[in-house]
């Protein structure tokens, strides 16, 4: 057990610090209630999002057009599906809301989809191929990256920007 105390103090430590951080504003420090965050209305294509109908993405932090670290987050209206795309930039998703149905492939494929609840976390890493798809409620998933970023579909006609 004695060994375990130096880590455990430092854990502690690092908690505390943490909690003080967050609830100063100064210095670029940023703190948001769910209802402070709004989404824009339309679909967005930008940097490092998959763009398609029914996604509402927004920046909470960076860039993810810019290097260095950014956080986004993604609201997907119910029913909404994204097919098989890529980012070229190691990324990590949090689900805050909703079941996100998430999976890793080349080809959408609803049998090896992972329901992902509210707390859930998972990762993208660079080059991975991943898609995802709602059901019958909204998800809002916030995605955090180191940029620049952008999204690549493995099939090029299921990119929404060239549509």
């Amino acid at each position: 057990m004695k060994s375990w105390t130096p880590t455990l103090t430092f854990v502690l430590a690092l908690v505390a610090t943490a909690v003080v951080v967050a609830q100063d504003e100064g210095g670029g420090r940023l703190r948001l209630a769910p209802g402070e965050i709004k989404a824009p209305e339309a679909a967005t294509t930008q940097a490092g999002t998959a763009g398609v109908a029914g996604l509402q993405m927004g920046v909470l932090s960076g860039s993810p057009k810019q290097a260095g670290l950014y956080t986004i987050f993604l609201k997907l209206a119910p029913n909404t599906r994204i097919q098989p795309h890529s980012h070229p930039d190691n990324r990590v998703g949090v689900v805050v809301s909703g079941t996100w149905y998430f999976a890793y492939g080349d080809s959408f494929d609803e049998g090896k989809l992972k329901a992902l609840p509210a707390g859930s976390f998972y990762t993208e890493p660079p080059g991975a191929t991943h898609f995802g798809m709602t059901k019958s409620e909204p998800v809002t998933v916030y995605i955090t990256g180191a940029g620049p970023s952008a999204t690549t579909y493995v099939n090029p006609a299921d990119d929404p920007s060239k549509k």
